[in-house]
């Protein structure tokens, strides 16, 4: 971990929640343990090709990029057209049960709005962030929901940037949560802080352990009941 940097717990000021105004989440490995799905999925479009699991270089890959830049990098060039005609048939709703929320999530996602800030998602998922959010009942809590079926990918900046717009704030007044080095490059070239999210070797704004310490310097901050 970065020496300079801070770390979310209960011995930390509450002096880096002063001014902000919004909170915008990348999906997954921050809003949801998802590396079984994204395991499963992309193994079943191998398997349909006749090749075998992937390795663990291809997992941490598809875990943090969009379908079609990980569909390219876990199977061969010439085999990309049937690759993605076997993604069309799988249906992602039968890997739900692999996705699991991440630990104090939804309580914390609730005391933020009571506090008033504003939640949004910036993820590399192309067209099923709607529907997890259905599924697991979160899609009140965000708003916008930025894919890369919207706007382009991360490292690239637009989805920060649509929703500093939409919510009609500066740079400096959201933070993005993320895991990877995308999801930082992607706050830096916004302007954002960024906060790593169980991903100590980062570079980060700050550092966050789980949703747990955010959750507890939420409540000491804006004085929220437990």
């Amino acid at each position: 971990m970065p020496r300079s940097a801070l770390i979310c717990n209960d011995f930390l000021s509450t002096d880096f929640l002063r001014g902000l105004k919004g909170i915008a989440f990348d999906c997954d490995g921050v809003l949801f343990d998802s590396w079984e799905a994204n395991k499963a999925y992309y193994n079943g479009i191998r398997a349909g090709l006749d090749f075998g699991p992937m390795d663990a270089d291809m997992e941490r890959y598809v875990h943090a990029h969009t379908v079609k830049e990980s569909i390219h990098y876990v199977t061969p060039e010439d085999r990309w057209d049937e690759a993605f005609t076997v993604a069309k048939s799988l249906e992602y709703r039968d890997l739900l049960h692999h996705m699991i929320p991440e630990p104090g999530l939804e309580t914390m996602l609730g005391a933020a709005r009571e506090a008033g800030l504003r939640l949004g998602i910036f993820t590399n998922r192309t067209n099923t962030m709607e529907l997890v959010l259905d599924i697991f009942g979160l899609e009140q809590y965000f708003s916008p929901v930025m894919t890369a079926g919207k706007v382009a990918p991360k490292p690239r900046p637009d989805g920060l940037h649509r929703i500093l717009d939409e919510w009609g704030v500066r740079p400096h007044e959201i933070v993005f949560v993320g895991d990877s080095h995308l999801d930082g490059d992607a706050a830096r070239a916004a302007g954002v802080p960024f906060w790593a999210y169980k991903a100590p070797s980062l570079v980060a704004d700050l550092h966050l352990p789980d949703f747990w310490s955010l959750l507890r310097q939420l409540r000491r901050a804006y004085s929220l009941d437990p």
